[in-house]
């Protein structure tokens, strides 16, 4: 058995593998880009997501908004949810708010740690269909649904959710620390 902090040494490594992939860093750079011109063209960002996606989207949502100035919202009211998912089906709901709630110069960004969300999925594919720039974030299985549904596709390489969830959240608070950064 793995001392403990042996096992935290092997943990700590495997976000450091994750978050410094090149290839996501510059992604990370074009979502601060979209995420800008969006502000500008005076559009926001809507972020959904399910359990702990949901909460991270809410997380980004206010730091983006009150941090640097961009306007994003999420659909984390319960009211909202239960009757969206009740009249519409809860694989509908996201789509559903999305279509209540978007206007033409948004940008969506979807978050599932599996990828495997249905509401998620069709939201990505409806957001498409709307003409909206989707970004998605998922990790897990390497053949996942969302993970070719959006504009900007980032993957985590890991089948352990706290790994997948936790290297979203900090990608995406990376983004607002970039926003912000520039505008001190």
């Amino acid at each position: 058995m793995q001392s403990s902090k042996d096992y935290l040494i092997k943990y700590l490594n495997t976000y450091n593998s994750l978050i410094n992939d090149p290839a996501v860093i510059d992604n990370l750079v074009k979502i601060k880009s979209i995420f800008q011109n969006t502000s500008k063209e005076g559009g926001k960002i809507i972020f959904a997501g399910n359990g702990g996606s949901a909460a991270m989207a809410s997380h980004v949502a206010v730091d983006i908004t009150k941090n640097a100035g961009i306007r994003a919202v999420t659909f984390n009211e319960y009211d909202l949810i239960t009757t969206l998912a009740n009249d519409y089906g809860y694989e509908n709901w996201i789509t559903k708010a999305i279509k209540l709630y978007h206007n033409p110069n948004d940008v969506i960004v979807l978050i599932s740690a599996s990828g495997q969300s249905l509401n998620v999925i069709n939201a990505a594919i409806k957001s498409k269909e709307f003409g909206l720039p989707v970004i998605t974030f998922s990790g897990m299985f390497p053949q996942n649904p969302l993970r070719n549904k959006g504009d900007i596709n980032l993957w985590v390489d890991s089948n352990i959710y706290n790994i997948v969830e936790m290297t979203h959240h900090i990608w995406l608070l990376a983004i607002v620390d970039m926003i912000i950064n520039e505008n001190e």
